[in-house]
C-alpha cells in the first residue's frame, strides 16, 4: 500500500506476472491532483440505491427490509441506512433492523380467531346496547338511576340530574365494553395491530434517527475524531451528506482505517488521501466504486446478501419464523453446498446474488472472489470483474496458468493429476493420484530445469505419449544444462513407459482433451501470452473464468477440477490471509473428490470458502457424498430434490424432541333412559354417536425434515438452508421463500 492506500491488485505469478500486458486489469490512476468528485448524476447510478434490475424484480436498495419491496420513493439514504440498528443475530439471519421476537408464547390466539372473535364481541355488544337504549328489554336497566336520585330532580328537570343520567349511561356502556372487550380480546388487538401502526405513522420513514450522543452517531465518523482526525471526519460526513457517498466507499474508507489502527499505514497519509480524495478516497485498483447493476439486497456493513425470508410455518424454529435470511463471509467461510433439479434457481436466486456481493466486498477491499461456470451462466456482466478468462473463445483477454503460478514441479504434478485424472482416481492403482502426480513430476521437473519454464499442452502431450524426439530433445537439454539428477528422473519415466500399470498413457489421452484446435490459443507457458494465476488471491480481485461446456463437456469439468485444485492449494498458502477468498462453482458436477474434499475442508482455517452447486448428489461418487456433507457447514436442499437425495439431508441434519399429541375417541354408552334419547337425537343429527375424547401428550424425537417431506413438501422456489459460522455456531435447517 503506498501512502495514499491504493491497494496492490497485480499478481504474485512467477515471472512473468499473472495479467497480460494489453488489457491491464486496472487503469492506472491520473497523474497529478485528482479531479472533483462527480455530482450524483455522473455516477453509474444514484449513489447508494442499486440499478434497477430486470422485471419483475423490484428495485433493491442496500440495507432494506420490507415487508413489500419499496418503490422508487421509499429509497432510504445512506445516512438513514447507517443508523439503522444491526443487533447481534443467530448466523444466516438478515441483521438490518432486525428486532428478535418475544419468547413464544404457546397460548397465543391466532390472528383469523382473533380478529373474528373480536368483531363478533363489538357486534353483541352494540346489539345489547341497542336493545337497552330503544327499550326492548324494558327499564329495569334505569332502576339504579332512579334509586340514587331524588324524585324532585327529575320532576323539576334540575341539570343535576341530566349530568347524573349521562354519568350513569357512560357508567353502563363502559360495563358492556369491558365485559365484550374482555370475551372479544380487544387489548389483545390493540396491542398486537393498533400500536405497531401508531409507531410506523408516528416515525417519519424517510427521517433517519439521529443518536442522541453525535460520538455515537456512526454518520460522524466518531472513530475518526476521537483519533484526533476531525478535518478527514468533516469530509467525510460531507461526502455522505450530499449524496456523493456511497455504501461501498463508505466500507472501503472504513477498511483503510482499520489499517491506521492496525499500523500497516499512518494517520497522517490516511487523512491527506482522504481530505484530497473524498468518498473516493483508498479507491480499488480498478477505479470502480460500483457494480454496474446489481440484482439482490445487500448490506455491506453487516457484509450480508438477502436471499429470502423464512415461511411462517410449523416446520420452521419460531425465531426464525418471517425473518430475512442472508449469506455472508461468516458462513460462507465453512463453505456452501446446494442440491436442486434444473430451473430450481440455484445461479438466479443463489449464485448470483452470492457474486454480486463477494465483487461489491472486492470493491470494498474486503474479499478476493473466482467465480466458475459455463458460459453465459449469467453469473454477470464482463464490466463487474477485473479478469474474465473465456477458455476457448478468441476474443479472451487473460489466459488461464495451467500450473497455478508456482515454481515446484511437485506441487504442479499434484494439482495437474486432480484435474486429469481426479474422477477416476479410484479405479487406479493405489485409489489415488499419488502415481499419476509421480508420473507428471517426472516430466515436469526435468523440463522446467532445462527450459526455465513448464511445458505446454503439446508439449506435455508429446512427453506422455513417449515421443522419443520430444525425450530424446529434453535429455540434451539436461545434459547441456548439467542437470544430471533431473537426467535421471526423465531416465525412470522412461523405463517405466509402456510397463503394465503405468499410468502414462491415461495421462495422455486425458491431457488430449485440451490439445484441442478450440484451446491453442491458451495454456501456454511462454513467449507474450502471461496467463492468470490463482496466486494473486492476496489481493481484492474480481475473477470470473467462462468454462466451454458445449461440445467440450469433458474438458470443461477437468478444468473445474483444476480451479478447485489451484484455489484450496492458494488460498491455504496465502502469506497474507486477511482478504476472504471464495471460488463459487456454478456446476460442481464430476468435480469432487477425495482430494478435493481434503483441500474444501482446509479452507475453513485459512479464511476462504467455497460455494458449490450440484443437480444431484449422483454426480459425486457414492463414496464421498455423505462426506461432502458433513465438509460443509451450509447445507441447502432445493425445491425437487430426489428422495434418495432428501434422505442424506435428512441424516445430516439429524433429529430433534418435539411434542407429539395422540387424540383417542371413546364412544359414550348411556345408561339412563333420558340420556339414551339424547344421544339418539345427536346421533340423528350429526350421524355420528357420541364420544369423548382423550389426549395423550408426550415427548418423542423424530427428523427435523425426512426425506419425504424434503422431496413431496417443499414448494417450487424455495429451499431448506442450514447454516454453520467460522465460530462453530450453527443453525437449525429452516424453510426459505426464496422469492421473498
Amino acid at each position: 500500500m503506498d501512502t495514499e492506500g491504493t491497494f496492490d491488485a497485480r499478481g504474485t505469478h512467477h515471472n512473468p506476472p499473472p495479467y497480460p500486458a494489453t488489457p491491464p486489469p486496472f487503469p492506472a490512476p491520473p497523474a497529478g491532483p485528482p479531479p472533483a468528485a462527480p455530482p450524483a448524476a455522473a455516477l453509474p447510478h444514484p449513489p447508494y440505491q442499486a440499478a434497477p434490475p430486470q422485471p419483475p424484480r423490484p428495485q433493491s436498495v442496500p440495507g432494506t427490509v420490507p415487508a413489500a419491496p419499496p418503490g422508487p420513493g421509499a429509497q432510504p439514504s445512506l445516512i438513514a441506512w447507517l443508523r439503522t440498528p444491526r443487533p447481534p443475530a443467530a448466523p444466516g439471519v438478515w441483521t438490518y433492523g432486525y428486532k428478535p421476537k418475544p419468547p413464544e408464547d404457546p397460548d397465543r390466539i391466532p390472528d383469523r380467531q382473533l380478529i373474528a372473535g373480536a368483531l363478533i364481541a363489538a357486534l353483541c355488544g352494540w346489539l345489547v346496547w341497542a336493545l337497552l337504549w330503544n327499550g326492548y328489554l324494558g327499564t329495569y336497566w334505569l332502576w339504579p338511576l332512579d334509586l340514587l336520585t331524588p324524585n324532585s330532580w327529575a320532576e323539576n328537570g334540575e341539570m343535576a340530574y341530566v349530568v347524573a343520567t349521562y354519568a350513569y349511561y357512560a357508567i353502563f356502556a363502559g360495563a358492556i365494553i369491558v365485559i365484550f372487550g374482555r370475551v372479544g380480546h380487544w387489548t389483545e388487538v390493540w396491542r398486537r395491530y393498533a400500536v405497531p401502526l401508531f409507531r410506523r405513522a408516528w416515525d417519519d420513514p424517510g427521517s433517519s434517527p439521529t443518536p442522541a450522543d453525535p460520538q455515537a452517531d456512526p454518520a460522524q465518523w466518531p472513530e475518526l475524531r476521537a483519533a484526533g482526525a476531525h478535518s478527514a471526519a468533516e469530509r467525510l460526513a460531507e461526502e455522505a451528506r450530499v449524496g456523493r457517498m456511497n455504501d461501498v466507499d463508505l466500507v472501503r474508507i472504513r477498511g483503510a482505517w482499520q489499517a491506521v489502527r492496525a499500523g500497516r499505514n499512518s494517520l497522517a497519509a490516511f487523512t491527506d488521501t482522504v481530505l484530497r480524495h473524498g468518498a473516493a478516497a483508498h479507491g480499488h485498483p480498478s477505479g470502480a466504486r460500483d457494480l454496474p447493476a446489481r440484482t439482490a439486497v445487500h448490506d455491506l456493513v453487516a457484509r450480508q446478501v438477502r436471499i429470502g425470508t423464512a415461511v411462517d410455518d410449523l416446520r420452521n424454529p419460531y425465531q426464525h419464523r418471517g425473518v430475512g435470511l442472508a449469506l455472508d463471509p461468516e458462513v460462507l467461510g465453512t463453505s456452501l453446498l446446494a442440491v436442486g433439479p434444473p430451473g430450481a434457481g440455484k445461479t438466479g436466486r443463489l449464485v448470483r446474488p452470492v457474486v454480486e456481493a463477494l465483487c461489491l466486498q472486492a470493491l470494498a477491499g474486503q474479499v478476493a472472489v473466482v467465480a466458475v461456470g459455463a458460459a453465459g451462466s449469467g453469473l454477470g456482466a464482463d464490466e463487474a470483474f477485473d479478469v474474465v478468462v473465456k477458455i476457448g473463445r478468441p476474443d479472451s483477454a487473460y489466459d488461464l496458468d495451467l500450473y497455478g503460478g508456482t515454481t515446484d514441479p511437485d506441487e504442479a504434478a499434484g494439482v495437474l493429476a486432480e484435474a486429469l485424472i481426479g474422477d477416476m482416481a479410484a479405479s487406479l492403482p493405489g485409489g489415488d493420484s499419488r502415481r499419476a502426480a509421480t508420473a507428471l513430476a517426472q516430466l515436469l521437473g526435468p523440463y522446467r530445469a532445462a527450459h526455465g519454464r513448464f511445458p505446454s499442452v503439446p508439449e506435455l502431450r508429446e512427453l506422455l505419449d513417449g515421443s522419443k524426439a520430444a525425450v530424446g530433445a529434453l535429455r540434451e537439454a539436461l545434459d547441456a544444462a548439467g542437470q544430471s539428477a533431473q537426467a535421471r528422473e526423465l531416465d525412470a519415466r522412461v523405463r517405466q513407459a509402456g510397463t503394465p500399470g503405468d499410468v502414462g498413457a491415461l495421462l495422455a489421452d486425458r491431457i488430449a482433451l485440451l490439445d484441442r484446435p478450440a484451446f491453442a490459443e491458451f495454456f501456454h507457458t511462454g513467449g507474450d501470452r502471461r496467463p492468470f494465476s490463482l496466486r494473486a488471491l492476496e489481493h481484492p480481485l474480481r475473477v470470473r473464468i467462462d468454462l466451454p461446456e458445449r461440445g467440450h463437456a469433458e474438458a470443461s469439468r477437468m478444468l473445474a477440477r483444476l480451479v478447485l485444485a489451484q484455489f484450496t492449494e492458494c488460498a491455504v498458502g496465502r502469506g497474507d490471509r486477511s482478504l476472504f477468498a471464495c471460488l463459487v462453482l456454478d456446476d460442481a458436477s464430476h468435480t469432487i473428490t477425495a482430494e478435493a474434499l481434503r483441500g474444501i475442508q482446509r479452507l475453513r482455517s485459512a479464511n476462504a470458502g467455497a460455494v458449490l452447486t450440484l443437480r444431484t448428489l449422483d454426480d459425486v461418487p457414492d463414496a464421498l457424498r455423505s462426506a461432502l456433507l458433513g465438509a460443509v457447514g451450509c447445507r441447502m436442499a432445493y425445491a425437487g430434490v430426489t428422495t434418495w437425495d432428501g434422505a442424506r439431508f435428512a441424516e445430516v441434519w439429524g433429529t430433534e424432541w418435539v411434542e407429539a399429541r395422540d387424540v383417542t375417541d371413546r364412544q359414550i354408552i348411556a345408561d339412563e333412559p333420558f340420556t339414551k334419547v339424547l344421544h339418539f337425537i345427536r346421533k340423528v343429527v350429526t350421524g355420528k354417536a357420541v364420544t369423548t375424547q382423550s389426549v395423550t401428550v408426550r415427548k418423542v424425537e423424530r427428523e427435523r425434515w425426512s426425506a419425504s417431506e424434503l422431496a413431496h413438501s417443499v414448494p417450487a422456489g424455495h429451499a431448506v438452508l442450514s447454516v454453520t459460522s467460522v465460530r462453530g455456531e450453527s443453525g437449525p435447517p429452516v424453510l426459505v421463500d426464496l422469492r421473498a
